[in-house]
């Protein structure tokens, strides 16, 4: 049933109870694992001022407006991080400033780009710039980046030359490149705007992945540089702090030093935003994702035990993600006890071959990966890891790394696997349940989704 509200409320109020309502849907939206509690406590909030503040329970956020007070909680296991808080700030901010600015025409007119594009672009642009729309700011690098990324939706949408369209940009947080190899010119410099795309080869001067398009605060189209070069060139060599896919290691570096952000449309039609050194946000399957990498990493981290060996099956389930190949792995905490029952001897590499099968004159599946018996994750090459973790079945190692199975398809007795009524899970997914019993598992899909189970699922990716 439908209920309309009564007749001569003001507009203010009409509006804000609208905008409420998004406010409400789009927390849930962005916060699958999150519950939307409204409270009976008055707020003094109905002059459509907005607040979202952590309160003295990490797993819970209390939001105010409107004369309404509601607590946004997740789960104890895995309370709120620093860029949860900051991005339902954002989806607020912009729902704020949109409610200000339908009341206020003037406003209307100087914060137009707020009403253009999908919304969710504009939450995404929100997060890199606090309280873009408040009186005191312009909202300019928040609006630059929404603006990219509308872009990249429609080129994700189109090809070149029968090919899927790839490109970057790197977003200064200056009007100069910090770190040009060339010297500045006087002459006069086109914008980065949607009107740059009637250019037909415009997208192949940048490909994303290689080179990207460096773009000043103002708009400004600067350069065309090497990312890799320019990444690196920002904060010298070394690993960036949150392992992210190899391929774009340099986009993550890049965005460590200063303010900057980089945007990608990958070749697999993905746009992936970087910021603060690491992948923030990705567009997959028709949706963005917060993916909060840095606090999962540590989450993995914490439960392999070994910084070596979770950094670097984190690292090769990021690589395999980003090339669209399923894989399992599985890190057995007290294999002595486990390993029986989870594989099959004839797929263990610590299990001696005898008899028939040892004779090398007739070489099996088992002679070919036996080369790694005794071989650690860590000693692999990363190449060689992918190649091995993309066979039919799991990579399993103990906890100091050592390959125990490659390829191995994981025995599971069916009480060991929890089924949601009227819901099939797939063989991966099956077989990923059933392992965590023994220790973490990471679980690679072909849509680019990477889960993380122990004893059940932790998070996605």
């Amino acid at each position: 049933m439908i209920h309309s509200l009564p007749p001569n409320l003001p507009p203010a109020f009409i509006v804000g109870a609208h905008y409420d309502t998004f406010l409400q849907r789009g927390l849930k939206r962005f916060f699958e694992r999150a519950t939307l509690e409204t409270e009976s406590v008055p707020s003094p909030s109905s002059d459509g001022r907005l607040a979202i503040d952590p309160t003295e329970d990490p797993s819970a956020l209390t939001v105010r407006w409107f004369g309404n007070r509601y607590v946004l909680r997740v789960p104890s296991r895995r309370p709120f991080t620093s860029h949860e808080v900051r991005f339902a700030r954002a989806i607020g901010s912009v729902l704020e400033s949109r409610y200000r600015a339908i009341l206020n025409p003037q406003l209307m007119v100087e914060r137009a780009g707020l009403f253009r594009g999908a919304i969710e672009d504009r939450y995404v642009g929100a997060f890199f710039d606090g309280t873009p729309y408040s009186p005191r700011a312009d909202g300019g690098r928040s609006e630059r980046v929404a603006e990219v990324l509308e872009m990249l939706r429609i080129a994700a949408l189109s090809s070149y030359e029968n090919q899927p369209i790839s490109t970057g940009v790197l977003l200064l947080e200056g009007d100069a490149d910090p770190i040009g190899a060339y010297p500045a010119s006087e002459r006069d410099r086109p914008h980065y705007t949607g009107a740059l795309t009637s250019i037909k080869s415009f997208f192949r001067l940048a490909d994303g992945l290689r080179t990207v398009f460096l773009v000043a605060r103002d708009g400004r189209l600067l350069d065309i540089v090497d990312i890799g070069r320019w990444g690196w060139a920002s904060v010298g060599p070394g690993e960036v702090d949150v392992p992210c896919a190899r391929a774009y290691a340099a986009h993550a570096a890049a965005t460590r030093s200063g303010r900057h952000v980089c945007v990608v449309l990958s070749p697999s039609r993905e746009i992936k935003v970087f910021g603060d050194g690491a992948q923030l946000f990705t567009f997959r399957n028709a949706d963005w994702h917060l993916l909060d990498l840095q606090s999962k990493y540590v989450m993995w981290a914490a439960a392999v035990g070994r910084p070596a060996l979770a950094r670097r099956l984190f690292q090769t389930a990021l690589d395999l993600s980003d090339a669209r190949e399923g894989a399992l792995f599985a890190v057995l905490r007290r294999p002595i006890e486990s390993l029986h029952e989870l594989v099959a001897d004839q797929d263990r590499l610590d299990m001696e071959l005898v008899g028939e099968q040892s004779d090398p004159d007739t070489p099996s599946r088992r002679h070919l990966l036996h080369v790694l018996a005794g071989r650690s994750v860590t000693d692999l090459d990363a190449s060689v890891l992918d190649a091995l973790a993309t066979l039919d079945g799991a990579v399993v190692t103990e906890p100091g790394g050592q390959l125990l199975a490659v390829g191995a398809i994981l025995r599971h007795p069916q009480s060991a696997v929890p089924r949601a009524e009227g819901v099939t899970e797939g063989a991966r997914t099956t077989a990923a349940v059933a392992a965590s019993r023994y220790g973490p598992v990471l679980k690679v899909s072909e849509d680019g989704m990477i889960t993380f189970y122990d004893a059940g699922k932790v998070w996605d990716i």
